[in-house]
């Protein structure tokens, strides 16, 4: 028999969070056009839910997404709920991929999980990437990300269907005692992981809350990598919708500011905030293009980058959690320790900007 033949004849061996046999019955019911075996690959990048795009043997594409093997946090990785908001928006100015479908039955892949069609188009994880793009496409890709931002504030809520996807008060006490829970209860999971910086600062802005600047949607993790991109840099997709609920709009706004990294300022993410780069926009103007396209007032932005410092920390927080719990499938320890420090550093962050803001 030659090598060719038994290869053919071996079992395929699918990633960590695919049953094979489930996924493809799925495709088969609910994409008329696909022509099994499925072949998949785990998207690079992704550090809660699981994405892998998924191709036929006539070459069509689909990405899917899951929840994370292991642990999750409660909500945070609600298929159901990710799968509704990109359906409603499909209508809207927002860009989002077009959905195929959503499976509920844990029997079929182990957890629920949605499919949506393949956006071709480039995702800015890392400075390699940044580079690749032309002057005029990371200007383009600057002014769009802002651009959308202000579009996905500006939807209509009620009129496509997402009136009741949160209450529209109280937002930020609510995100200040959900992501405080969150992040204890990822300190519980990794013996010895405490950051008093996050407990001061959790006091410090529960105290501070401004008005909220009306009711929203809000993202909840808007970022250049969180967008596609198309050939001009424009926004193609905005990608990982997964803690997207109502609230105050500058909350986003505040997130994306302590992303962007200009040439004269320590980036809080390098890998992910390659932003200092010729061409991007500087933080100064983000803010300017988003008031101008908004219409709103950014007088209380301190506090909203020092929530965003604080947030962001919670969050890295439960990745670090699951990377060492082994949730996120195998990965190098020097991975896992760089996750540690990642928190440790922007706790320091968080206590710096929250310091600053409370005394201006």
């Amino acid at each position: 028999m030659s090598d060719a033949a038994e290869t053919a004849d071996l079992p395929r061996q699918s990633p960590r969070g695919i049953d094979d046999a489930g996924v493809t019955a799925w495709f088969t019911a609910h994409a008329p056009e696909v022509v099994p075996p499925l072949s998949y690959d785990l998207i690079a990048g992704g550090h809660s839910n699981l994405t892998f795009s998924v191709t036929d043997q006539a070459d069509h594409r689909w990405v899917l997404r899951r929840p994370p093997l292991g642990q999750v946090l409660a909500t945070a990785h609600d298929m159901g709920r990710e799968h509704r908001i990109i359906s409603a928006l499909a209508g809207t100015d927002v860009p989002v991929a077009p959905t195929l479908g959503l499976c509920t039955d844990d029997t079929t892949n182990g957890a629920p999980f949605y499919v949506m069609d393949f956006v071709d188009g480039a995702v800015v994880r890392d400075l390699a990437a940044a580079e690749r793009l032309t002057v005029d496409q990371r200007r383009r890709a600057s002014e769009s990300i802002v651009d959308v931002l202000a579009s996905i504030h500006d939807v209509d809520v009620a009129a496509v269907g997402l009136d009741d996807l949160g209450r529209h008060d109280g937002y930020i006490a609510r995100q200040l005692k959900r992501w405080y829970s969150q992040y204890q209860g990822s300190c519980s999971q990794v013996h010895g992981m405490s950051f008093p910086q996050v407990d001061a600062a959790f006091e410090t802005l529960s105290a501070g809350i401004p008005r909220q600047h009306g009711t929203s949607i809000v993202h909840g993790d808007y970022r250049l990598d969180n967008c596609m991109l198309d050939a001009d840099g424009a926004v193609s997709a905005v990608l990982d919708w997964e803690i997207c609920t109502l609230g105050d709009p500058l909350a986003d706004v505040g997130l994306l500011w302590v992303y962007w990294a200009d040439p004269d300022s320590e980036a809080v993410l390098p890998n992910s905030s390659p932003t200092a780069l010729e061409g991007f926009l500087r933080k100064s103007e983000v803010l300017d293009r988003y008031a101008a396209a908004s219409g709103r007032d950014l007088s209380d932005i301190g506090f909203y980058v020092a929530f965003g410092f604080w947030k962001l920390t919670c969050i890295i927080a439960g990745v670090y959690a699951r990377y060492a719990g082994g949730a996120m499938g195998s990965v190098a320890p020097e991975q896992v320790q760089g996750f540690a420090e990642m928190v440790a550093s922007l706790a320091e962050w968080t206590d710096t900007r929250t310091r600053e803001w409370s005394t201006s």
